[in-house]
């Protein structure tokens, strides 16, 4: 009889492990396509035929702040490495969408209505170009060209625009003698190999898709404004004081925080060189993006710190803020701290470039090298601000995701990281971001898969009734935590850095990301992607019962949806039992788990729960013994 049961079980087991193996993720029928085409591939690596295109941009701006014109010319080499013959090039004109009778998520007040970016010269392959036929769709500009496989394309624009005063969406005036100046250049969008050209609008809601490409800038700004951008500064002497340089220098080689430009330089306005204009020169290499912000009244503070111990490499993170702005005053530690968490806490991955610059704005906003943070009243919500968007350069930025489409694969990582270093920062502090708000909407109609592709999805940023914001912030951040609880630090760095070695500088589609995953842990987790990130339904779970005679506790998921499960147990003699299972709970598709306990005073009172383990009904997660 014992042999019997031993080869009932092993066959059970063997049964189980089959049906676990078995499941796959569904797909469809255009990434199936890209499958089929061995561009991509089911293993997580990109395929024998992978391939995506680049550019590099020679851009100059002239920036007048006393009436907002931003006027300049760029270069662009288009590299065309696909199979394909392109009959047309597809740029964004992303400062369209304060153009009038564009689509928009977000108003915009009727001073900041203009006519676009007006395009007033272009040739291509050095030849003029008729504009007439050239079509601009809202946010998208076409161009009729064609372009071989493997063949390099070269446009020369010139174009113009009247940045925005108000309606600060990402861009525009801060306040006067303050810029925050995004896509301030046409750009060719990506076309790959899943959707061809990136046709979708922006409206202001969705964030962005772009090739990795090269940054060649040169802006030139009145006397006594300094400027920051993505990429190196590389003509400190011309355009700054031989202070301001010392102090940068050293700054870059120095634990300590340096004031770069103090209140003093600017009431002498001595900080810039004596010349009528000034131009700014920056290098940017393989970066998806390339922006840069000016002032005439900040002040600038930076430190550096060592990134990667095995190189000694530094990065230097800056603090640019009105120094009226006192809620500012701990941003720059806070910057530097996230740096060092993320090089070495999370993702345990040296951070990948030069400089971090934090400026004073009126958004919330990440770009490669800058961030756009308007000032945060608590240390709570200025670290969370801080970290979240200094977070962003792994992703999307490092790893080339889709923000448009797939905005969970990278929003979901950046709250999860922000959920990891508050408590590092503020020890004994949370951060409750949005998961209250999940909860909240869990299972409701709004409540989509987190696969739906974000386009899809209507709503505004943070509120709990938006699908777009409960799917790209609480829910993939969820997600990425309980996986990372179940697996181990070890196996989940182990994975995640398989990741992130095998798509950095690419562009890795949800199946990548989850393929490479199972592949990185050594172990196939569709059974939890599938349900959490394909699938509708809620996490709910209950107290079925207790047996004392056992020392056992029986918990039941009324839900579909797996979370942890974490029992704290008050005994009469004043103890406490905490206990802790992961989400690998569930992964045979069992609604019940038993839990065991040792102590054997009598128990007074059970509770289910944890901060991060959502549940849609809590009545049922105390039991008393009566």
């Amino acid at each position: 009889m014992i042999k019997k049961a031993i080869l009932t079980t092993v066959i059970y087991c063997l049964a189980l492990f089959q049906l676990h193996a078995q499941i796959s993720l569904p797909v469809a029928r255009n990434i199936q396509a890209a499958f089929d085409k061995n561009t991509r591939n089911t293993s997580g690596q990109p395929g024998e035929k992978y391939w995506q295109n680049t550019a590099s941009y020679d851009i100059s701006i002239n920036v007048n702040p006393a009436t907002r014109l931003i006027s300049g010319t760029v270069d662009i080499d288009y590299i065309n490495n696909s199979p394909d013959t392109l009959n047309k090039i597809v740029f964004k004109l992303y400062t369209d969408f304060y153009k009038a009778g564009a689509m928009r998520g977000y108003p915009v007040e009727e001073q900041d209505v203009s006519k676009g970016m007006a395009i007033e010269k272009i040739a291509v392959n050095n030849q003029q170009f008729d504009p007439t036929k050239i079509v601009i769709q809202g946010t998208n500009m076409i161009v009729p060209a064609t372009l071989l496989p493997l063949q390099t394309i070269h446009f020369s624009i010139q174009y113009s625009y009247t940045l925005n005063k108000t309606s600060h969406i990402r861009t525009g005036e801060v306040e006067e003698g303050a810029y925050f100046i995004a896509y301030s250049f046409p750009r060719i969008t990506v076309y790959d190999d899943v959707d061809g050209w990136n046709m979708s609008q922006y409206t202001g809601t969705y964030e962005f898709y772009n090739d990795f490409c090269n940054f060649n800038a040169a802006i030139t700004v009145p006397n006594s404004f300094a400027v920051w951008a993505t990429g190196d500064l590389i003509n400190c002497d011309e355009v700054y004081s031989s202070k301001v340089c010392q102090r940068l220098k050293s700054a870059e080689n120095n634990n300590e925080y340096i004031t770069i430009i103090d209140s003093t330089d600017l009431a002498s306005k001595s900080f810039t060189n004596n010349n009528a204009v000034n131009t700014f020169r920056f290098n940017a290499k393989h970066v998806t993006d390339f922006v840069f912000a000016i002032s005439d009244h900040y002040i600038w503070k930076a430190s550096s710190l060592i990134v990667d111990s095995a190189t000694g490499r530094r990065t230097r993170v800056d603090a640019v803020y009105n120094p009226l702005h006192t809620d500012y005053a701990d941003v720059i530690k806070e910057a530097r701290s996230t740096v060092e968490y993320m090089s070495f806490r999370f993702p345990k991955w040296p951070y990948p470039y030069n400089h971090e610059t934090i400026f004073d704005g009126l958004d919330k906003m990440e770009y490669p090298m800058m961030v756009n943070d308007i000032p945060q009243h608590g240390a709570v919500e200025s670290f969370s601000l801080t970290s979240h968007e200094i977070f962003h350069t792994m992703f999307p930025f490092y790893m080339g995701i889709n923000e448009t489409k797939y905005g969970w694969m990278d929003e979901g990582w950046a709250t999860l990281a922000e959920w990891l270093f508050t408590p590092m920062y503020l020890p004994g502090r949370v951060d409750s971001f949005a998961v209250a708000d999940y909860e909240a909407v869990a299972g409701n109609e709004i409540d989509l898969p987190v696969i739906t592709p974000s386009t899809q999805m209507q709503g505004i940023y943070f509120e709990h009734e938006s699908a777009f914001s409960i799917n790209s912030y609480p829910k993939p951040g969820l997600g990425y935590l309980y996986i990372k609880d179940m697996l181990g630090d070890e196996i989940f760095f182990k994975a995640l850095h398989h990741y992130i070695k095998t798509w950095n500088g690419k562009h890795p589609l949800p199946y990548d990301f989850f393929n490479c995953m199972n592949e990185g842990a050594g172990i196939n987790m569709n059974w939890f992607w599938k349900i959490w990130f394909f699938d509708k339904g809620y996490p709910d779970l209950a107290i079925a019962e207790v047996k004392p005679a056992k020392k056992q506790v029986v918990i039941l998921s009324k839900g579909n949806k797996p979370t942890p499960v974490d029992l704290t147990i008050y005994f009469e003699n004043g103890a406490t039992e905490k206990i802790h299972k992961t989400i690998d709970a569930w992964k045979n598709g069992n609604k019940t788990v038993i839990l065991s306990y040792t102590n054997a005073s009598p128990v007074s009172r059970i509770e289910l729960g944890d901060f991060f383990d959502v549940d849609v009904d809590k009545r049922n997660n105390v039991w008393l013994n009566k």
